[in-house]
Protein backbone atom coordinates (compact mmCIF):
# COMPACT_ATOMS: atom_id res chain seq x y z
CA UNK A 1 0.00 0.00 0.00
CA UNK A 2 1.59 3.33 -1.01
CA UNK A 3 1.94 6.11 1.56
CA UNK A 4 -1.08 8.19 -0.21
CA UNK A 5 -3.45 5.59 0.37
CA UNK A 6 -2.24 5.14 3.63
CA UNK A 7 -3.00 8.68 4.55
CA UNK A 8 -6.42 8.54 2.96
CA UNK A 9 -7.11 5.78 4.89
CA UNK A 10 -6.68 7.73 8.18
CA UNK A 11 -7.68 10.74 7.21
CA UNK A 12 -11.19 9.09 6.35
CA UNK A 13 -11.01 7.03 9.81
CA UNK A 14 -10.26 10.03 12.08
CA UNK A 15 -13.10 12.01 9.85
CA UNK A 16 -15.87 9.21 10.22
CA UNK A 17 -15.26 9.32 13.87
CA UNK A 18 -15.29 12.53 14.88
CA UNK A 19 -18.08 13.03 12.22
CA UNK A 20 -20.42 10.05 13.89
CA UNK A 21 -20.05 11.21 17.44
CA UNK A 22 -22.57 14.47 16.98
CA UNK A 23 -24.90 11.96 14.70
CA UNK A 24 -25.70 9.65 17.16
CA UNK A 25 -24.38 6.92 15.26
CA UNK A 26 -23.36 3.74 16.56
CA UNK A 27 -19.54 3.15 16.59
CA UNK A 28 -19.34 -0.07 14.17
CA UNK A 29 -21.79 1.24 11.84
CA UNK A 30 -19.69 4.29 11.74
CA UNK A 31 -16.51 2.52 10.99
CA UNK A 32 -17.43 -0.50 9.09
CA UNK A 33 -15.93 -0.40 5.92
CA UNK A 34 -12.78 2.42 7.19
CA UNK A 35 -10.22 -0.43 7.58
CA UNK A 36 -8.36 -2.82 5.21
CA UNK A 37 -6.54 -5.68 5.74
CA UNK A 38 -3.66 -7.00 3.91
CA UNK A 39 -0.90 -9.67 3.86
CA UNK A 40 2.58 -9.14 5.05
CA UNK A 41 5.60 -10.60 4.45
CA UNK A 42 9.40 -9.49 5.59
CA UNK A 43 12.65 -10.47 3.83
CA UNK A 44 14.13 -14.28 4.45
CA UNK A 45 10.75 -14.49 6.11
CA UNK A 46 12.39 -12.84 9.42
CA UNK A 47 9.47 -10.88 11.71
CA UNK A 48 10.68 -8.06 13.53
CA UNK A 49 11.12 -8.60 16.94
CA UNK A 50 8.73 -8.49 19.66
CA UNK A 51 10.53 -7.58 23.12
CA UNK A 52 8.98 -4.77 25.09
CA UNK A 53 7.58 -3.78 28.66
CA UNK A 54 3.69 -3.35 29.41
CA UNK A 55 2.47 -0.41 31.55
CA UNK A 56 3.13 -3.20 34.87
CA UNK A 57 6.53 -3.62 34.13
CA UNK A 58 5.93 -6.95 32.77
CA UNK A 59 8.28 -8.42 29.62
CA UNK A 60 6.90 -9.69 26.68
CA UNK A 61 8.64 -11.72 24.20
CA UNK A 62 8.58 -14.31 21.65
CA UNK A 63 9.33 -16.65 24.18
CA UNK A 64 6.48 -15.86 26.16
CA UNK A 65 3.83 -16.09 23.22
CA UNK A 66 4.71 -19.44 21.84
CA UNK A 67 2.07 -21.28 20.67
CA UNK A 68 -0.42 -18.48 20.84
CA UNK A 69 -2.08 -16.83 18.44
CA UNK A 70 -1.54 -12.51 18.58
CA UNK A 71 -3.44 -9.59 18.56
CA UNK A 72 -0.53 -6.87 17.76
CA UNK A 73 -2.58 -3.34 18.30
CA UNK A 74 0.14 -0.12 17.61
CA UNK A 75 -2.49 3.43 18.79
CA UNK A 76 -1.84 6.30 20.77
CA UNK A 77 -4.28 7.99 23.13
CA UNK A 78 -4.42 10.78 20.74
CA UNK A 79 -5.80 8.84 17.80
CA UNK A 80 -9.39 8.95 18.08
CA UNK A 81 -10.47 6.28 16.07
CA UNK A 82 -7.67 4.22 18.22
CA UNK A 83 -9.42 5.25 21.05
CA UNK A 84 -13.02 4.42 19.55
CA UNK A 85 -11.71 0.46 19.11
CA UNK A 86 -10.34 0.39 22.57
CA UNK A 87 -13.48 -1.33 24.13
CA UNK A 88 -13.77 -3.93 21.78
CA UNK A 89 -9.78 -4.65 21.92
CA UNK A 90 -10.82 -4.82 25.62
CA UNK A 91 -13.60 -7.33 25.03
CA UNK A 92 -11.95 -9.67 23.08
CA UNK A 93 -9.27 -9.54 25.94
CA UNK A 94 -11.85 -10.57 28.56
CA UNK A 95 -13.36 -13.26 25.96
CA UNK A 96 -9.99 -14.41 24.81
CA UNK A 97 -9.18 -18.10 25.23
CA UNK A 98 -5.62 -19.23 26.35
CA UNK A 99 -4.61 -19.15 23.05
CA UNK A 100 -4.92 -15.82 21.89
CA UNK A 101 -3.19 -13.18 23.40
CA UNK A 102 -4.32 -9.29 22.94
CA UNK A 103 -1.35 -6.75 23.00
CA UNK A 104 -1.61 -3.46 22.22
CA UNK A 105 1.33 -1.66 21.83
CA UNK A 106 1.18 2.59 22.40
CA UNK A 107 3.42 4.77 20.53
CA UNK A 108 5.83 7.84 21.67
CA UNK A 109 3.97 8.74 24.67
CA UNK A 110 4.98 8.41 28.48
CA UNK A 111 3.71 6.06 30.84
CA UNK A 112 2.45 7.66 33.27
CA UNK A 113 -0.08 9.28 30.67
CA UNK A 114 -0.67 5.64 28.87
CA UNK A 115 -1.74 4.86 32.47
CA UNK A 116 -3.84 7.57 32.99
CA UNK A 117 -5.52 6.97 29.74
CA UNK A 118 -5.98 2.88 30.71
CA UNK A 119 -7.70 3.54 34.22
CA UNK A 120 -9.98 5.97 32.76
CA UNK A 121 -10.85 4.01 29.85
CA UNK A 122 -11.34 0.64 31.93
CA UNK A 123 -8.48 -1.10 30.40
CA UNK A 124 -6.57 -4.12 31.87
CA UNK A 125 -5.27 -5.68 28.87
CA UNK A 126 -1.61 -5.52 28.35
CA UNK A 127 -0.12 -1.87 27.04
CA UNK A 128 3.16 -2.53 25.32
CA UNK A 129 5.36 0.75 25.82
CA UNK A 130 6.88 1.96 22.60
CA UNK A 131 8.54 5.48 24.04
CA UNK A 132 10.77 5.83 21.20
CA UNK A 133 9.11 4.64 18.18
CA UNK A 134 11.22 1.74 17.08
CA UNK A 135 8.85 -1.36 17.47
CA UNK A 136 6.17 0.42 15.88
CA UNK A 137 9.16 1.38 13.04
CA UNK A 138 10.48 -2.19 12.97
CA UNK A 139 6.78 -3.40 12.71
CA UNK A 140 6.18 -0.83 9.12
CA UNK A 141 3.23 0.82 11.16
CA UNK A 142 2.62 4.15 9.75
CA UNK A 143 -1.24 4.24 10.22
CA UNK A 144 -2.98 4.82 13.99
CA UNK A 145 -4.54 1.99 14.31
CA UNK A 146 -2.76 -0.83 12.94
CA UNK A 147 -3.26 -4.64 13.73
CA UNK A 148 -0.71 -7.30 13.28
CA UNK A 149 -2.47 -10.51 13.45
CA UNK A 150 0.26 -13.02 14.29
CA UNK A 151 -0.43 -16.97 14.15
CA UNK A 152 0.56 -19.72 16.95
CA UNK A 153 3.80 -20.19 14.84
CA UNK A 154 4.49 -16.72 15.55
CA UNK A 155 4.63 -15.41 12.21
CA UNK A 156 2.79 -12.56 10.91
CA UNK A 157 0.04 -12.93 8.84
CA UNK A 158 -2.08 -10.00 7.87
CA UNK A 159 -1.75 -6.07 8.60
CA UNK A 160 -5.26 -4.22 9.41
CA UNK A 161 -4.74 -0.63 9.01
CA UNK A 162 -8.17 1.46 10.70
CA UNK A 163 -10.73 1.18 13.21
CA UNK A 164 -12.00 -2.62 13.57
CA UNK A 165 -14.82 -3.82 15.94
CA UNK A 166 -12.87 -6.52 17.31
CA UNK A 167 -15.61 -8.70 18.69
CA UNK A 168 -17.69 -8.31 15.13
CA UNK A 169 -17.97 -12.02 12.98
CA UNK A 170 -15.01 -10.27 10.02
CA UNK A 171 -12.44 -10.17 12.83
CA UNK A 172 -13.58 -13.48 14.68
CA UNK A 173 -13.39 -15.27 11.04
CA UNK A 174 -9.55 -13.53 10.54
CA UNK A 175 -8.52 -14.49 14.27
CA UNK A 176 -9.84 -18.39 13.78
CA UNK A 177 -7.26 -18.65 10.98
CA UNK A 178 -4.18 -17.62 12.95
CA UNK A 179 -4.99 -20.96 14.80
Amino acid sequence: MTRRARRAIDRRTCLTALGAAPLGLLWPQAVRAQFQREPVSWPAGRAPVLDAVDVQGRRWNAAALQGKAVVLNFWATWCAPCKEEMPTLQTLHDLADPQLVVLAVNVREPAPRVARYMQSAGLSMPVLLDPDGAMAKAWGVKVYPSTLLIDTRGRPRERVTGAVDWTGGDAQRWIAALR
